[in-house]
């Protein structure tokens, strides 16, 4: 499914118009960045859970060369499914 399935879909369920629907999954989008990007945790019970977490600095290697690399640390996004999504799913 892409964004515009998604806005699809939920104007459907939600009986929206696409527009709106448009307008509500942008802010959902922005609201989760910025509180990402704060270090924060942005939860949502029964379906899951975002995280910011630290990846440290380590060698890798150039699958073309072979050569030794250094991968410089960085921050990753981490998403942990509800019970309910995972009950779903199964």
């Amino acid at each position: 499914m892409n964004k515009a399935e998604l806005i699809d879909a939920i104007a459907a369920n939600a009986k929206l118009t696409k527009v709106d629907s448009k307008k509500a999954l942008d802010a959902l989008i922005k609201a989760v960045s910025a509180t990402l990007k704060k270090g924060e945790k942005v939860a949502l019970v029964g379906f899951g859970s975002f995280s910011v977490s630290k990846r440290s600095a380590r060698t890798g290697r150039n699958p073309r060369t072979g050569a030794a690399i250094k991968i410089a640390a960085k921050k990753v996004v981490r998403f942990k499914a509800g019970s309910e999504l995972t009950a779903k799913v199964k």
